[in-house]
């Protein structure tokens, strides 16, 4: 049982959905083509269950099949699925002239990502920095809940049942570093409630200051981030106010949105 599936007793109908969705799960950037063998080992799924879900999620239009390579790929379904869910949010519509309009002026980095499971997944990323960032961050990527300023800031808003489903998880993903990472958890939390943001730095070199707030499509987590050698706490001193200004104003114009 996935630890992460929240009502055990769902029909066997319902969990081969959710198979399913971990199957889709699998595919990453770098891991476009994958064997029936590696999504196996990547899901933790049987061989067989594998190898049923593939097939119909083939028929459903979500994967390609490569016969030559045995192999299969994800479907243009899936980035139309995508480009749907973007053109639907309310938070993103609001959100984006006002994360854009910051990452200019100030010529940071600007980021509004949702929770996925263990990770986080960007929905926009405006990419301003004054340096070159060390690795480029696009929409629907996804970066380690308990590492990031944005998963930490997740974490110390949901309720605090989610963090306990998903620590075993994390303790198992980061091994001996656990306690290290746990302690930054925990520091984040205590942040997010004195101060209402937090800040990590789990890129070298790269420091970023998260928020979150709650709307109709769920938690958000909206972070501001700069490429830079100088002192941390110089910077998260800077971006702290500006990035919960950026909070006011979107949650501001949230509460302006006719009643559904």
């Amino acid at each position: 049982m996935n630890p992460l599936e929240e009502n055990p007793g769902r029909s066997a109908s319902n969990r081969s959905l959710l198979r399913g969705a971990d199957i889709l799960r699998a595919f990453r950037p770098g891991s476009d083509l994958l064997g029936n063998g590696e999504i196996a080992e990547r899901t933790g799924l049987s061989n067989s269950t594998v190898s049923r879900l593939t097939q119909t999620l083939v028929a459903a239009g979500l994967l390609q099949q490569d016969r030559a390579r045995r192999a299969y790929r994800l479907a243009p379904l899936v980035l139309s699925l995508g480009h749907a869910m973007r053109s639907g949010s309310q938070v993103l519509a609001i959100a984006a002239p006002r994360m854009r309009a910051l990452a200019e002026r100030e010529r940071i980095n600007v980021g509004l990502a949702y929770p996925d499971r263990d990770e986080m997944v960007y929905l926009e990323s405006i990419r301003y920095n004054r340096r070159v960032a060390l690795r480029n961050v696009v929409s629907g990527q996804r970066v380690p809940m308990e590492l990031t300023s944005l998963g930490q800031a997740y974490l110390a808003t949901a309720p605090v049942e989610r963090y306990r489903v998903l620590e075993p998880i994390f303790k198992r993903r980061n091994g001996r570093h656990w306690q290290e990472v746990k302690k930054a958890i925990e520091a984040s939390i205590d942040s997010m409630k004195t101060k209402g943001y937090c800040w990590a730095s789990w890129q070298p070199e790269v420091i970023a200051v998260a928020t979150a707030f709650a709307s109709a499509e769920g938690i958000c987590v909206i972070n501001v981030s700069v490429s830079t050698q100088e002192e941390a706490e110089r910077w998260v001193a800077a971006l702290a106010p500006k990035l919960m200004s950026l909070k006011s104003d979107i949650c501001s114009e949230l509460l302006r949105l006719p009643e559904p």
